[in-house]
């Protein structure tokens, strides 16, 4: 009988030592997928899964999960492809479209130069107007898919934040007027940038032009500093008439319209802002508060910016 259960005892022992020793290879497995994945993400590779302990359970594991990021994996290349072919689209389509389009300003400018009648007249400047806007939306396209295609040269610089956008504001004085849109200037301390100026400026005059599409009410613009103080803020705001229309979050994807929220336009303007302000290391985004909308281009603030904010 005590040899019984002396068996028995070594038996289970043998048992419960067998036990726990598959337990921790099947725990050291683990915390080896884990590792992968993880190798996977910081180094963005493209390694599948290997298991070194034969278990079913865990070998059909691994097996789905290099499924899913085999599948995830051709999901991406195919949006890098479409993404790509998107690009080209764009490109051709200005390029085929600034031919034709020469061609009928150039006839226009034939016709207006003739004997015509007031009526004439009115119907041919008409004709002109549709024909500029046409001329500015392929433009948008043009300047958006070369953006996406290439990566700029930045030459980065120090620039007075709040100089630099008067001015800006000061040369576009005309078409403002002529569009009879009213803009205030808030004056605030001065803010110092590290940016290109000549991106900047094409960030400036795209805000204005969203402006003079879209504003119902005096353009206010201001240059500040962000909450936290770490970067320099270029800040358009304005009434719309119709808030509920808008989707702040979306205003800044290309092609975005909103119906109510723009009239005309190709949804491309603010695309192109928050591009810009990216490749400069800075951020846009907008906001929607009591039917204001506000849009915020934030940029690195140059070491002067917090010497004079302390002055």
């Amino acid at each position: 009988m005590g040899y019984l259960l002396l068996a028995a005892g070594i038996t289970a022992v043998i048992l419960i030592a067998g036990l726990a020793w598959h337990n921790l290879l099947i725990r050291r497995q683990l915390q080896s997928i884990n590792r992968q994945l993880d190798k996977r993400l910081r180094e963005n590779t493209r390694q599948p899964l290997r298991l070194e302990l034969m278990n079913k359970e865990l070998t059909l594991l691994a097996s789905h999960i290099n499924k899913c990021l085999k599948a995830e994996e051709k999901l991406r290349l195919q949006g890098i492809q479409e993404e790509r072919e998107l690009r080209e689209l764009i490109a051709n389509i200005s390029h085929d479209l600034r031919t034709p389009l020469t061609a009928i300003r150039g006839y226009q400018q034939l016709v207006m130069d003739e004997g015509l009648t007031p009526g004439q007249q009115n119907k041919l400047q008409t004709a002109q107007k549709h024909a500029q806007a046409l001329g500015q939306l392929i433009d948008h396209f043009f300047e958006y898919s070369y953006l996406l295609q290439t990566e700029p040269e930045l030459k980065v610089e120090e620039i007075n934040l709040s100089n630099y956008t008067a001015e800006c504001l000061a040369a576009s004085v005309a078409v403002l007027e002529e569009h009879r849109l009213g803009v205030e200037l808030v004056e605030a301390a001065p803010v110092f940038v590290c940016a290109d100026k000549e991106l900047l400026s094409r960030i400036i005059h795209n805000l204005i032009r969203n402006g003079i599409q879209h504003a119902d009410g005096i353009l206010t613009v201001k240059v500040i500093l962000s909450e936290d103080g770490s970067r320099g803020v270029l800040s358009f705001s304005n009434p719309v008439s119709s808030a509920s229309s808008v989707n702040a979050g979306r205003l800044f994807e290309r092609f975005y319209t909103g119906d109510q929220a723009r009239r005309g336009g190709s949804g491309l303007g603010l695309s192109i802002v928050r591009l810009l302000a990216e490749q400069m290391g800075g951020a846009a985004l907008a906001t929607i508060q009591e039917g204001l909308l506000e849009i915020r281009v934030e940029l690195p603030l140059a070491a002067r910016t917090g010497t004079a904010a302390s002055d």
